[in-house]
């Protein structure tokens, strides 16, 4: 069983927020298997998808980002799946909007939500993608700018990476971290240039 944990914060408040791209994510796989979020035995949505190689469960933690690793773990230990069976997906500042990137472990790299599953699971080593969006303007607090909603300008490309990144979950699901990473840290958000 595989255990994917789009991170962000609950309510119509952060709807449409660049924080949200995790929630964006795994929502988009639910719509595309035909799963609908329910109750689970933590303080998280949960769907259950079956047929893409793995059973999976999408999961949204309720606990607002930075408490995301109590629900994610609580989870793990519940259905007995290891930490390099659950991928976490965040946000990230530090990629352009759009860029995708993914790890097979590593630190929180400033990432509450992150920091808060390594705490919860007692482990570094579980695979995670990063979305990038953006540090927006640098004489706004971060905070701010995550916590906004997206603008029209930067609204389709945002939406095309979550389908990217719903497409990386799929090939997490089927082949593993090592075969999203291969793939998707090269691939390029609309518009960046290439390199030479």
């Amino acid at each position: 069983m595989k255990l994917i944990a789009g991170l962000g914060n609950p309510g119509s408040r952060y709807r449409d927020t660049y924080h949200n791209v995790g929630f964006d994510v795994v929502d988009t796989l639910a719509r595309r298997n035909g799963a609908a979020f329910g109750s689970s035995p933590a303080d998280a949505l949960v769907a259950r998808v079956r047929g893409l190689g793995a059973e999976v469960l999408l999961v949204k933690p309720l606990t607002f980002m930075n408490l995301s690793g109590r629900a994610v773990a609580d989870l793990a230990r519940f259905y007995k799946i290891d930490p390099p069976d659950v991928l976490a997906i965040v946000d990230d500042v530090a990629l352009p909007t759009g860029r995708l990137r993914a790890r097979r472990s590593g630190s929180a790299g400033g990432h509450n939500g992150l920091k808060s599953i390594i705490e919860s699971l007692g482990s570094e080593e579980f695979p995670r993608l990063r979305v990038g969006v953006g540090r927006g303007d640098p004489r706004r607090d971060l905070a701010s700018h995550v916590l906004s909603r997206v603008p029209a300008a930067e609204r389709e490309a945002l939406v095309a990476a979550v389908e990217r990144a719903a497409d990386a979950a799929e090939a997490f699901i089927a082949r593993g971290i090592d075969a999203v990473m291969n793939e998707y840290n090269r691939d390029l958000a609309p518009d960046a240039p290439e390199s030479p």
